[in-house]
């Protein structure tokens, strides 16, 4: 298994993920090559939470232009993490 800090990039602090966070959900950027098994194992070695479940979403580069020079941004996979009922990540819980 590879080194939680490789699976999980960072989290994703937006006015969508604030609202799931109410709900138990967390989101994440991870690394695009991470499956589901390996995203739960990540969290859960991390924050030291029970993960009841992995949603994956993969976004495809953005086109962006600058002039006449066209170019993409980064691809990206996210991942949506639903914790057991009754548990929260410590270092989320002030900006709730």
């Amino acid at each position: 298994m590879r080194n939680p800090r490789e699976v999980v990039l960072k989290p994703i602090i937006s006015e969508k993920s604030m609202a799931g966070m109410r709900a138990g959900k967390y989101t994440f950027v991870v690394a695009r090559d991470a499956t589901k098994t390996e995203i739960r194992g990540a969290v859960e070695a991390m924050f030291g939470v029970k993960v009841v479940r992995v949603n994956t979403i993969n976004q495809a580069g953005r086109l962006r232009r600058m002039g006449y020079t066209r170019g993409f941004t980064p691809a990206t996979k996210k991942a949506v993490v639903t914790l057991a009922p009754g548990q929260a990540i410590k270092a989320f819980e002030g900006m709730v």
